[in-house]
């Protein structure tokens, strides 16, 4: 019997997510602010792949006010870093011989995390929403997988941060984890006989 397609989310299940400490701390304002004073459709749009960088930063502020790229990318690249438990975890099922595959919802950045991090040594980045056009829980970012893959929803279990997407990929006929933690997350996948 084939093994279980492992999709995992990647920021805030994998890595770090920058936006919640990071990016105020870049920008001098408390989260709230920031949520406020961003444009409403930039990052969505940049995630899909509908803007470049730079228009992404000339766009960040509803205001117009400038954004400093280089130092916005090196405050990202700062932040990275693998969760706790996390990589561990990844080289256990790399090495049990899962098919992992990232399934985020991210920008052309994900190409930071993989040189700081290095994650394709245990997954491979074909589904992130800027390499797809889809982000979740838009049904078609799942089904992209399903039929990119030739695999049946139900050939895979899905991890995500977020309730929401974790939903969605059950609605579809996935298996799915609303992760905590490595520790909770490899308890889930004892009891689903992933892991022994």
């Amino acid at each position: 019997m084939a093994k279980t397609i492992l999709l995992f989310d990647v920021m805030g299940t994998l890595v770090s997510e920058p936006f919640l400490t990071a990016m105020p701390q870049f920008f001098g304002m408390p989260l709230e602010q920031l949520r406020q004073e961003a444009h409403p459709t930039a990052w969505v749009d940049f995630e899909k792949d509908l803007m470049t960088e730079q228009q992404f930063c000339d766009q960040f502020f509803t205001d117009g006010r400038p954004v400093d790229r280089l130092g916005l990318r090196k405050c990202l690249f700062d932040a990275y870093e693998w969760l706790s438990g996390m990589e561990d975890l990844l080289a256990e099922l790399h090495y049990d011989g899962f098919s992992i595959y990232a399934l985020s919802n991210y920008p052309i950045w994900y190409e930071m995390i993989e040189e700081k991090l290095s994650l394709s040594r245990f997954l491979t980045w074909d589904f992130v929403s800027c390499r797809t056009g889809f982000r979740k829980p838009d049904p078609k970012a799942y089904r992209v997988v399903t039929q990119k893959l030739r695999v049946a929803a139900s050939d895979c279990c899905f991890i995500d941060d977020r309730q929401e997407n974790v939903d969605a990929a059950i609605a579809l006929g996935m298996d799915a984890v609303l992760i905590e933690n490595a520790t909770t997350l490899r308890e889930q996948f004892c009891q689903r006989g992933l892991l022994t």
